[in-house]
């Protein structure tokens, strides 16, 4: 069977997680964080093991000579037990902010994806890969080279990720490619309008408030209200904190004031066990529920250095685009990310977006009618030369009944 008779595979790579399967499936096949766990001593850019150590070959030396060794290294969740169980591994994330910062742990990355955990030849399958917006042409070169010269794959594609959301996010019969797509990833929130199938570039905008700021935000509130966490745990306590329990409020003071009434029924309880003595410990979840996802809407509670909300962005964003365009871009948002997955968060950016779209057609309106009246108050002046025969009218000049 060659290549073709075989589904491509697909692999997202984000900055929090990535996803990989095969093309054709509903879902991906498996979802693990995007991060590796080398071995100290053989993370030394090639350099001699301790003595007394196990020898390990240079990684480039074995990559250069075609071979495909199970090294010393962890990916996903495996990174994270084994950084945890053991200081031998430390933890590297080869993306940040939606771009590639560390090739050769990007490499490493994709070689377990590939043999590890998708089990396939890449010799055998097409492969279609993701890259962020703005993303550097240099970074396809080198992504390209690593996937034709390291892992010696038939054929390429690189798409861009909102592209694909829009794709994928059509409800009719027919793929509607004109749309903006609101990506929210954990290191990087992209507004992207594409018209037909093709990105906007000029009309792209990227705010400095992403998932891994609401993890922070959450874990700051924890921390100011004192809650009993083992530090060594408290960011990753509070990032599943915002993946179980954070939503999205329609009226930030309404929620302050049903958490002081009833704190029974809306503050929920973290059960967690301390790594190093086994000791179990609590602590409440209130106000950060909802404050959390807040920072997209009112992003000056967390941030004094960018204030302008998520709507506002994405309306700046449809304007800038042509304007043949802007009807189709305003009809067709489609959300992307994990950070767009709080509950509520849709109804809460429609509704906000809504009232800047009306806002600006009544003052169109207003325009207009008083265009019309200073057109009627033409007319009607023309009207009162052609009666009188004077255009110069007093100062005090006043219309009777009679008259009009």
């Amino acid at each position: 069977m060659d290549a073709l008779s075989r589904p491509a595979v697909v692999i997202d790579n984000g900055t929090g997680y990535t996803k990989m399967g095969f093309a054709g499936n509903v879902e991906p096949c498996f979802i693990t964080p995007t991060v590796v766990a080398v071995n100290d001593s053989f993370s030394s850019s090639g350099q001699p093991a301790a003595r007394g150590a196990p020898a390990r070959g240079n990684w480039l030396a074995q990559h250069s000579a075609g071979v495909m060794a199970d090294l010393d290294f962890y990916i996903g969740e495996e990174a994270l037990a084994r950084s945890r169980a053991s200081t031998s591994h430390s933890l590297s994330y080869p993306i940040r902010n939606g771009q590639v910062e560390n090739w050769d742990t990007m490499e490493r990355f994709w070689q377990q994806c590939i043999f590890n955990y998708l089990r396939c030849d890449p010799e055998d399958h097409y492969f279609l890969l993701t890259e962020s917006p703005l993303t550097a042409p240099e970074t396809r070169e080198y992504t390209g080279e690593i996937m034709f010269e390291t892992f010696n794959v038939p054929g390429l594609y690189i798409a861009v990720q909102p592209v694909l959301a829009l794709a994928a996010g059509y409800t009719t019969t027919k793929c509607e490619m004109t749309g903006v797509v609101v990506d929210v990833g954990d290191g990087a929130t992209h507004i992207v309008p594409v018209a037909d199938g093709y990105v906007i570039g000029s009309s792209i905008r990227s705010i400095p408030i992403t998932g891994k700021d609401v993890t922070q935000f959450v874990h700051q509130l924890l921390k100011e209200r004192g809650e009993n966490i083992p530090p060594e745990e408290s960011f990753d306590v509070a990032r599943r904190i915002k993946e179980m329990y954070c939503y999205t409020s329609s009226d930030i003071v309404k929620e302050f004031n049903k958490h002081d009434r009833e704190p029974s029924k809306y503050v929920k309880h973290w059960t967690g066990i301390k790594p190093k003595t086994g000791a179990k410990y609590t602590c409440d979840i209130g106000y950060e529920r909802f404050l959390g996802p807040e920072i997209f809407f009112n992003p000056e509670i967390y941030n004094n250095d960018f204030t302008t909300p998520l709507q506002v962005v994405i309306d700046k964003c449809i304007q800038s685009s042509p304007i043949d365009t802007r009807r189709a871009l305003y009809k067709n948002i489609v959300l992307s990310g994990g950070s767009t997955m709080f509950k509520d968060f849709h109804r809460r950016l429609q509704r906000d977006l809504k009232k800047i779209v009306d806002a600006r057609v009544r003052a169109s309106n207003s325009r207009l009618i008083s265009g019309d009246t200073k057109v009627q108050n033409l007319l009607f002046a023309l009207n009162v030369f052609l009666e009188t025969g004077n255009f110069v009218l007093p100062a005090s000049f006043s219309v009777t009944h009679k008259l009009y």
